[in-house]
């Protein structure tokens, strides 16, 4: 098989830490990568580049593939988000969260299976805002015909790929009735024109987000707008361990970046304390979507470090974070001691 060149993006802060990890544990599963190596966010800027220089762009651009670690953001000033930037850049505009329990992590529920589907590239993230007068500003929500089918279409198509019951939009209709009116009627028409197969339904969000606390598992696939996508992605999260349980994809028609979701942990950056978890589970989302078949190596690597994971929690093997006392590299050996039985 010949060999995928797969971009690198270490990121900052525990970024580093967390690639090395997630490299390790996917040569030793036998998935054959090579990596081109990028930069961006803080690293880039020390160099003397843009926060996403060009040049990673058009590396993702021509692999079509990346795996990408956390980067610092800063808050209420400085340089815009890099995964913003690059989900725009790159059109990338489905972003998929699957949130699911592990064996060995304690959480309120034991029967969450959840998949989030989020539109990446408008509603308030479209960066629309201005100074209207001094001391009042505006944030504009950006919600296009095209975008909204795009997503609905692509949900509906994972959800029977992947053989899911049903899709629950999340929606404040009843007060942004254009722009998440727009949303919910171009579900509702992919919905009855295309996939009358499938479930669906609709829920306010605000009575979404308590239904998620009080019964996960009523829901399979959420599809949300962009912001809700983000807020509701981490609320979920929570319901089985947090962030650094939970992998990310970033899906293009051209090009796709995997990402653990969780930040760059400065404080502990250099210290051996990250969970790498986050970002090796997206590393096997990343080798199922390199698979060309249900036998090649990459999907073999991927079903070898899923069980390397999930038997490493079951046998009490965490980070410091999920209760245990490992660090990042002897979770990560680990989880390569129990390659074998996958």
């Amino acid at each position: 098989m010949k060999k995928n060149k797969v971009v690198l993006i270490p990121g900052d802060g525990i970024g580093p830490e967390i690639t090395d990890a997630a490299k390790m544990v996917i040569a030793a599963a036998g998935a054959d990568i090579e990596w081109i190596e990028k930069k961006a966010g803080i690293p880039a800027i020390e160099e003397g580049k843009n926060v996403l220089p060009e040049d990673t762009l058009d590396a993702i651009k021509q692999y079509k593939i990346a795996l990408k670690g956390p980067c610092t953001t800063p808050v209420g000033k400085g340089f815009r988000s890099i995964n913003v930037q690059l989900r725009k850049k790159l059109d990338l505009y489905a972003a998929v969260r699957p949130v699911r329990n592990f064996p060995g992590i304690k959480s309120r529920f034991d029967d969450v299976d959840l998949v989030i589907v989020r539109e990446n590239t408008e509603g308030l993230y479209s960066d629309v805002e201005n100074e209207i007068t001094p001391g009042v500003v505006m944030s504009m929500k950006v919600a296009t015909r095209v975008a909204c089918t795009r997503i609905a279409r692509w949900t509906f198509r994972y959800a029977t790929l992947r053989k899911r019951k049903k899709i629950t939009v999340f929606h404040k209709a009843n007060i942004m009735k254009l722009t998440d009116g727009l949303f919910i009627e171009c579900a509702q028409k992919i919905h009855e024109t295309e996939y009358p197969n499938i479930k669906y339904e609709e829920v306010i969000i605000d009575a979404g987000c308590m239904k998620l606390v009080q019964d996960p598992s009523q829901f399979d696939i959420l599809l949300l707008e962009n912001l809700y996508g983000d807020v509701v992605s981490d609320l979920c999260a929570g319901l089985v361990g947090g962030l650094g349980v939970v992998p990310g994809a970033n899906i293009g028609e051209n090009q796709s970046v995997f990402e653990a979701v969780h930040g760059s942990a400065p404080d502990i950056a250099g210290k051996n304390a990250a969970n790498p978890l986050a970002l090796i589970m997206s590393a096997v989302m990343m080798l199922n979507h390199l698979s060309t078949s249900k036998t090649d190596v990459y999907k073999t690597a991927a079903n070898k470090i899923k069980h390397g994971y999930n038997q490493a929690l079951s046998d009490g093997m965490k980070t410091r974070d999920l209760g245990g006392k490992l660090g990042t590299k002897e979770f990560a050996q680990a989880i390569i001691e129990r390659l074998d039985g996958g």
